[in-house]
């Protein structure tokens, strides 16, 4: 294109990082759960993935090599009003799905087991280019592995059997509210 000061403007390139990718949703779920601590309405954390240290240079406080001791269970987990609270946070692209393959083998066993012995789990899903934010009992997540061979969950199966999380002041996802719910109807 020729501006009128006859400079000629080159091609902008717009540069994409996918450093942080998925990091919004955690973020906000640390934030909501520092607020629920605060207000001494739960106790939740975010779990540490184990990592197995091989060379440490403490001079420098730098780790030089370590490597993934076992795989990780889920994100979350914490107490509130007395039950055990444990759950995985995810974030998908699509728009249409969220890939099976978001969620580990190992990860699906430990929720399976979680049901089993009667605690509170599920999986809070963004669908980021929707801008929606699902709550989907363990429960209805793992009817649908169980009783399809799909390797996605469909955003309809979300509308019809998940929660939509709405952002609000503090907590920013009050996913307390849904798990309310759900004990009460129980």
């Amino acid at each position: 294109m020729n501006y009128p000061s006859g400079v000629k403007k080159g091609k902008i390139v717009s540069i994409i990082s996918y450093k942080n990718r998925g990091m919004t949703l955690e973020s906000e779920l640390n934030d909501s759960n520092l607020y629920y601590k605060e207000k001494k309405i739960a106790y939740i954390y975010k779990k540490p993935t184990p990592i197995k240290l091989v060379k440490v240079d403490y001079h420098r406080n730098l780790i030089q090599e370590g490597y993934f001791e076992k795989p990780s269970t889920t994100d979350y987990n914490g107490i509130y009003k007395g039950k055990y609270i444990d759950f995985e946070a995810k974030e998908t692209t699509s728009k249409t799905s969220f890939p099976l393959s978001n969620i580990h083998s190992h990860q699906i066993e430990h929720i399976r087991n979680i049901i089993e012995e009667g605690g509170i789990s599920f999986l809070i899903v963004r669908f980021v280019r929707l801008d929606k934010t699902f709550y989907l009992k363990a429960e209805d997540f793992i009817s649908f592995i169980d009783n399809n061979s799909r390797k996605s969950v469909p955003i309809g199966y979300f509308n019809e059997k998940g929660f939509v999380l709405k952002n609000s002041y503090k907590p920013l996802i009050d996913y307390l509210k849904i798990v309310d719910q759900i004990l009460e109807v129980e």
